[in-house]
């Protein structure tokens, strides 16, 4: 039987776009969808849309991973692929669907086709809801690359070792029973002209925070609204690639210079301040980097915008890890993720 996207037993998680409610559109990396059914197999309606890189759709299918190739060859043509068979026809089974990773594509589900069986309703409650705004560590980015913990990432990847799943944040929610919405980006900083994300035109934080469609391939940029979701922990992890000045391809934005420290202060907490705006007071920010490398003067900065933030009543937390900015030249692996994931579980349960 063929159900539209618009059932009340889909359960979504993630900004994602219901504008059209039969064919809802995935831009961020993490967001999601999940059901229950009974049946012997299953199948979905998807239009694709890949920019570059190895491109897959993620799933899970009680408790089993998978991966979706998605060929360009389909790019803008909705087509019915099966994503699972011989299944047990008397058992209820559990589907999540989720992307992978981010910009490289954005697609459209149009419809799921259940062989000899029934959609059936999820009946999930979560205990919090959280939020990320984060670069490519948030997005999981290249953390399926075993064996090269603590080395630079391999070469040539193409995406293929990017698995949302794993990011830490994603984990950190599953392991607080929360809804999340992970607004991460890879090579994204606060600033537009900065950093790495969009290049030769860089986009920043400050462009992506409040938008739905974010980058100019999947379409019209549109905005967020933000009455549609209220987190109550709001995760903020910028900084790794924010000395870039993506002008001149070099990594010399100096935050110990007090103009541009001052500068890099305001507009990170720009971005807050607005959060908090649309939010209200309840809501608690825990700011952070990672175990990425990187100097540890842009860790001092943020501290010091944690206290301003507190000064002005804005409830504020700065997360260091154990081995904080020098666990890895390369991407977290899926050890270094869930190493991060147990510290910021435990980071945030202290601040509830």
């Amino acid at each position: 039987m063929l159900y539209e996207m618009n059932n009340p037993y889909i359960d979504y998680m993630g900004r994602i776009d219901t504008s059209d409610p039969k064919a809802p559109v995935f831009y961020y990396a993490g967001s999601q969808l999940e059901i229950r059914f009974r049946g012997t197999a299953l199948s979905i309606k998807i239009k694709n849309h890949s920019n570059w890189g190895i491109v897959s759709l993620g799933y899970i299918i009680d408790g089993r991973m998978g991966r979706l190739p998605l060929k360009y060859e389909n790019n803008y043509n909705e087509v019915t692929v099966q994503l699972c068979a011989n299944l047990e026809s008397d058992k209820e089974h559990e589907l999540i669907i989720y992307k992978r990773i981010s910009s490289n594509h954005s697609y459209s589900l149009s419809g799921i086709d259940i062989e000899n069986g029934e959609l059936l309703p999820v009946n999930r409650s979560y205990s919090l809801n959280m939020e990320v705004y984060g670069d490519s560590v948030c997005a999981g980015e290249v953390c399926e690359a075993a064996g090269f913990e603590g080395l630079c990432d391999p070469v040539g990847h193409e995406s293929i070792y990017d698995n949302s799943w794993y990011s830490f944040v994603m984990q950190t929610s599953r392991n607080l029973n929360a809804r999340i919405h992970n607004i991460a980006q890879g090579g994204i900083a606060v600033f537009d002209d900065t950093g790495y994300f969009h290049w030769p035109k860089m986009i920043g934080m400050e462009s992506v925070y409040d938008k739905l469609c974010y980058f100019p391939e999947a379409g019209e940029l549109t905005s967020w609204d933000f009455s549609r979701y209220t987190p109550d922990v709001v995760v903020f992890a910028l900084g790794q690639n924010d000395k870039h000045n993506g002008i001149t391809d070099a990594d010399d934005l100096d935050i110990t210079d007090p103009d541009y420290r001052r500068k890099w202060m305001d507009g990170y907490m720009g971005i807050i301040r607005s959060l908090s705006e649309k939010y209200g007071d309840k809501v608690k920010f825990v700011l952070t980097t990672t175990v990425l490398n990187h100097d540890k003067a842009w860790d001092d900065t943020i501290e010091a915008i944690k206290d301003e933030l507190n000064a002005e009543g804005i409830k504020a937390y700065h997360n260091l890890f154990r081995r904080n900015g020098s666990a890895t030249h390369g991407h977290p692996r899926i050890a270094e993720h869930n190493e991060m994931a147990e510290e910021l579980t435990a980071f945030i349960k202290g601040i509830l």
